[in-house]
């Protein structure tokens, strides 16, 4: 199917940047999040899947395609990106995560009568 240069790049950059793209099972409308025809977006990566570019799922009228490893590179180079970017389901978060004590729910625990917990001053 011919795609237009626009779309194209507009479907890939959409990819790489998020990592998973989503796309109704319906061919009229036009691509939810893309302004780009639905057909157009499910037969670009009708054509990625075929390559091993994308993995597929499909559920309830919905496809759900992801990024593979081989995929990352391939967009890499036809996006002429650098090698340090990276699709957003790769990237690390700066979130630190806090454990408690061993055996328990962690932090300290509240009275029931705590104000800080709970209904409502005006609950009663």
């Amino acid at each position: 199917m011919l795609v237009s240069k626009k779309n194209r790049l507009t479907v890939y950059g959409s990819l790489f940047s998020a990592g998973v793209m989503v796309a109704k099972k319906d061919f009229k409308i036009k691509h939810q999040e893309l302004n780009v025809p639905n057909l157009e977006v499910v037969k670009l990566m009708q054509s990625l899947r075929s390559r091993g570019y994308v993995r597929e799922t499909f559920s309830w009228q919905w496809y759900y395609y992801y990024l593979t490893e081989e995929g990352i590179e391939y967009l890499r180079q036809y996006l002429h990106l650098d090698e340090n970017v990276m699709p957003l389901t790769l990237q690390r978060t700066n979130a630190t995560y806090t454990t408690g004590p061993a055996g328990g729910r962690g932090g300290e625990r509240r009275r029931f009568d705590d104000k800080r917990s709970g209904p409502g001053a005006g609950f009663n």
